[in-house]
This record gives C-alpha cells, sequence and structure tokens, in this order.
C-alpha cells in the first residue's frame, strides 16, 4: 500500500510538471489562434462576409495547435480548402441546395482531398456551406482561397516570430 501511495504521488508530480509546459504551449496557441480568428473576423466584417471566419476556426486550431500534423501543413491547409470547396460547387451545380446533396458532398469532398493529397478535416465544412446556402462560385476565391491564404502566411509568421519554430515541415 504503502508504495502504490509513493507511486500516486510520484505521477502527481509528473503531471503537475508537465501541466505547466503544455498550460503555456496552450496559451501560446490560444493566443495564435484568437490573434487570427480577430485578423479573419476583422476582414470577414470589411468584406460584407459573414461566413469568412466559419472554414477557418478549426483550421486555425490544428495549425496553431498541432503545426507538425500532417493536415496542419500549407499544401493541406490550401488545397484541402479549395478542393473541398469546388466539390461543393459542383455538387451544388448538378443537384441543387438539398440536404441530401450537401451531406453527398461532404463524402466526396473527404474521397477528393484523399486522392490529391490535400486531406485537411475541417475543410469538410465547405462543401456542406456551399451547397445548404446556394453559395455563388465567388466563394471558392473570397473566402476560402484568401482565407486559406491569409491563414497560411499568418501560421508562418506566428510559428517563425512568436514560437521560433520552424514551420511548415514542406511547402508541397
Amino acid at each position: 500500500m504503502a508504495l502504490l501511495k509513493r507511486d500516486w504521488r510520484r505521477a502527481a508530480r509528473a503531471i503537475l510538471r508537465n501541466d505547466h509546459r503544455n498550460v503555456r504551449a496552450g496559451a501560446v496557441a490560444g493566443l495564435g489562434g484568437a490573434l487570427a480568428i480577430g485578423i479573419m473576423e476583422w476582414f470577414s466584417i470589411a468584406a460584407h462576409y459573414p461566413l469568412a471566419v466559419i472554414p477557418f476556426a478549426t483550421s486555425i486550431v490544428l495549425v496553431i495547435g498541432s503545426p507538425d500534423a500532417e493536415p496542419a501543413q500549407p499544401r493541406a491547409l490550401i488545397g484541402g480548402h479549395v478542393v473541398s470547396a469546388l466539390v461543393g460547387l459542383a455538387v451544388l451545380k448538378l443537384t441543387g441546395p438539398q440536404a441530401w446533396a450537401a451531406a453527398a458532398a461532404v463524402g466526396l469532398a473527404i474521397l477528393a482531398m484523399y486522392v490529391t493529397g490535400t486531406f485537411h478535416p475541417p475543410a469538410g465544412i465547405n462543401p456542406l456551406l456551399v451547397v445548404s446556402g446556394h453559395l455563388p462560385w465567388t466563394f471558392l476565391f473570397v473566402p476560402v482561397l484568401a482565407g486559406a491564404m491569409l491563414l497560411t502566411a499568418f501560421a508562418l509568421l506566428w510559428h517563425r516570430w512568436v514560437r521560433r519554430q520552424p514551420w511548415p515541415r514542406r511547402w508541397l
């Protein structure tokens, strides 16, 4: 029993030590995410396009919080958003704004991202927004392409200047 109690205390101390590092890293990532969302929200309001932030909120969490993950690399970030929006626009053109079509568009976007090597899970909302919102082809350029490129630029600056870490691992 005494051995178990001592092991528990040692484990608790280790967890607390790690928690302090994780809290600091989380605070830095949280600050980066908040800044990125704030900047994108400002652009969204200035452009009178309220949907501009929606596709990128979870992308920011991924790119800032898990910068080494494959879906957080620029090819996946930009390509995933563009590919999934294209799929949504194509499905919308073929079917119209049907609920079943929005679901099918998400599934097809997942397939398209896998096939093109641009898998970025947060981009899965793009075809849903496009089909259910009956969005125009301009959605592909603003906010999707412009937003993905802005987020990539923000992540590059954030990781290199604030975190002083290299990012991305590779561009393509």
